[in-house]
């Protein structure tokens, strides 16, 4: 199977590398976890698939390869047409991405016409199915309520519905689970496991949580002073993991999750 995305990337702020050489790979459909500690260079690699580092200094070296086109020195017009619609980000603040003045209803329509103009025929009724798999009432009560009336396990899964409204081919979960609590984060592991059989939508989930990585990930990569460290099946992983970082990262956690 041809790889939906595969990445050779070297980033430096000014005269600090961030990501060497950083290499991965994923599957049409596959859900692979990107592991490692603050400052590793996690959410810049998240950024760098987008290229959105450019507007913070940064400068990215290699290749990115979207179904097999590099994109790395695209044309922003192209980019344009690509982030939302091909890529689409996940951010951890779920508070901060959604604009406190809007409604719901405002704000995914405005998602949509970022790439199309048939809200009403289209749109809406995408809308009110992602909706639905996200465990949230497609009502237009909800619909007509503002961030803040909203819990933030509610609020991060509409923004998993909006970031798939134009059907993604990759979905970038950056620290999504890490600010809410246990039964919140697994109300959102739940969906996107469910927008991952749903719609067969790729998933690159970026997390510290090696608990969360474990339980949502077929594979997971460990990222370590900002290269790939290690590759491998969940399972197998954490089973033999074979780099010294990784053992380390696995030896603080519970016995029974190692087994």
């Amino acid at each position: 199977m041809k790889p939906l995305l595969e990445t050779r990337l070297s980033v430096r702020y000014r005269d600090m590398a961030v990501l060497r050489d950083l290499e991965l790979s994923i599957e049409p459909g596959e859900i692979v976890g990107l592991a490692g500690q603050s400052g590793s260079g996690k959410s810049t690699l998240a950024l760098a698939l987008l290229r959105l580092l450019q507007w913070k200094g940064a400068k990215a070296e290699g290749f990115l390869r979207l179904e097999g086109r590099d994109l790395l020195d695209a044309p922003e017009r192209e980019w344009r047409a690509i982030r939302g619609r091909r890529i689409a980000l996940v951010l951890q603040s779920a508070e901060s991405a959604l604009n406190p003045a809007l409604r719901l209803r405002q704000q995914l329509r405005l998602a949509w016409e970022i790439h199309a103009s048939d809200w009403n025929s289209a749109g809406f009724p995408r809308a009110q199915e992602l909706l639905t798999h996200c465990s949230l009432p497609a009502t237009p009560e909800f619909l007509d309520r503002y961030p803040s009336q909203i819990s933030i396990g509610q609020a991060q899964r509409v923004l998993i519905a909006m970031a798939l409204l134009h059907r993604p081919a990759l979905l970038i979960a950056d620290e999504v689970t890490s600010a809410l609590d246990l039964l919140t984060q697994q109300e959102v592991l739940t969906t996107l496991r469910e927008v991952n059989r749903a719609y067969g939508t790729a998933i690159l989930f970026v997390s510290h949580d090696l608990l969360a990585l474990h339980s949502l990930c077929s594979r997971i990569a460990i990222l370590a002073d900002g290269a790939i460290v290690e590759t491998g099946r969940t399972a197998e992983l954490f089973a033999n993991p074979r780099h010294p970082y990784t053992r380390r990262l696995l030896a603080a956690l519970p016995q029974f999750v190692q087994a």
